[in-house]
């Protein structure tokens, strides 16, 4: 066993200085997937810099959306060429979402409108975790998916979607959030009413970007 080491500390005159927060995860992944669907370029500063925001960086540029980092003075700041809704590329490879359950479930809802077949993978720990209750709602909207038991690897092949209203028993702002994606490129008006409020990060961002949302108690 390493001895205990005594260690004096001394008053201090002065203390201060600047400290840089991390940028939020979750509003990073909706900063980026939303940026990817918008048209024109969006502009990212503070996006949060873990493993699960790069999955979600690699998988939009496999899907044929340009995006560049730059270092300015006051950090890295990210540029997002959008391509518009429905103009994704078909991927030439696999989708792999890594460790980011976000990744996975919201671009399910996204690849459920677009015309093409992929596939979404994930690390062993990502594997185990349920997209079911993501696929049933998008199977209901048209898309067709095919899951490993309830599990990744998911296959989507998207097209038309038809709006739906998706009463959601089960609180999950990531399944909420993969509705209201593919609602994006449904006919019609899309409607998820939560049984409990969960955060609503994906309302205000689609907001911020410019879609129609309208918000009743916990019918979105």
């Amino acid at each position: 066993m390493t001895p205990a080491r005594e260690r004096n500390v001394c008053p201090a005159r002065r203390f201060g200085g600047r400290l840089r927060v991390p940028g939020d995860k979750s509003v990073s992944h909706r900063a980026l997937i939303l940026g990817a669907l918008a048209v024109g370029r969006t502009v990212i500063r503070n996006l949060a810099p873990g493993g699960d925001c790069r999955s979600t960086r690699a998988c939009l540029t496999s899907l044929g959306v340009r995006i560049e980092e730059t270092q300015e003075q006051d950090g890295p700041v990210w540029r997002v060429e959008g391509v518009g809704l429905g103009g994704f590329r078909a991927p030439a490879a696999a989708l792999d979402a890594g460790n980011s359950g976000t990744t996975a479930r919201f671009l399910m809802g996204v690849l459920a409108g677009h015309a093409f077949t992929s596939t979404l993978t994930g690390d062993a720990s990502l594997s185990r975790r349920p997209m079911r209750r993501v696929a049933d709602p998008l199977l209901r909207m048209g898309a067709r998916i095919e899951t490993v038991d309830g599990h990744l690897p998911v296959t989507v092949a998207g097209g038309a979607l038809r709006a739906i209203t998706f009463d959601m028993s089960v609180p999950s702002a990531q399944v909420k959030s993969a509705v209201l994606l593919a609602g994006l490129h449904a006919d019609g008006v899309t409607t998820v009413v939560e049984a409990d409020q969960t955060r609503d990060h994906t309302e205000r961002a689609l907001e911020l970007f410019g879609a129609g949302v309208s918000i009743e108690g916990r019918r979105i």
